[in-house]
């Protein structure tokens, strides 16, 4: 049955992109997504739009989560840059390699549609550059504060993380496991240009 016309949008969007990230989005069904909202059809049309406007929501909700996310990780007070950095690499080889984990709408819409869809490419290319800016501000942090070199690039080094990252979790989709995904992550560590020497982070 459908649900009255109250209800959480934020419950249903985050429903849908449960749906979306896991059957991709030519593979989701509109009868998909009322069975997994809980909203009729003409709900569904009515609140979003569709299927499609259903699915943009989404993915600018997963979109705001994986940046918030990284900002909580690099951001805090407790660990100097650098380890927030190494810290940060590690725990996405972690996660990623959850057996219980559900890749990203995020980065799985961008694989499927971003060549051909150009909101999607949009809304990836701001997320994307978002991301690096976090890690950007954090290299420079890592500069200022001795740890990485003060001649070092802190946008390539930026770039090089989200890449390396975003990679991370579609290889982690195709099977590679817990192991593999940390050497991926301390090897990307590696190429750090450390203050004073050059070195393995």
């Amino acid at each position: 049955m459908a649900r009255p016309r109250k209800f959480a949008e934020d419950e249903v969007v985050a429903s849908a992109g449960e749906t979306f990230a896991r059957n991709g989005y030519g593979g989701t069904t509109i009868d998909d997504l009322t069975k997994a909202t809980g909203l009729g059809k003409q709900s569904l049309y009515n609140t979003f739009g569709g299927k499609r406007g259903l699915f943009m929501k989404a993915l600018l909700a997963s979109t705001a989560d994986a940046i918030a996310a990284v900002d909580e990780a690099l951001s805090g007070p407790d660990a100097t840059p650098l380890e927030r950095i190494k810290a940060q690499m590690l725990k996405v080889a972690i996660v990623l390699s959850d057996d219980d984990r559900q890749g990203s709408l995020f980065t799985k819409a961008t694989v499927e549609l971003g060549h051909r869809d150009t909101d999607v490419a949009a809304s990836a290319l701001d997320g994307f550059t978002r991301l690096e800016g976090i890690y950007r501000h954090c290299v420079i942090d890592a500069q200022h504060s001795g740890e990485i070199a003060a001649d070092a690039d802190p946008h390539a080094l930026a770039a090089y993380f989200v890449a390396v990252t975003r990679g991370m979790e579609v290889v982690a989709a195709a099977g590679v496991g817990r192991a593999e995904l940390t050497t991926i992550a301390t090897t990307s560590l590696a190429a750090l240009p450390l203050a004073g020497r050059t070195g393995s982070a």
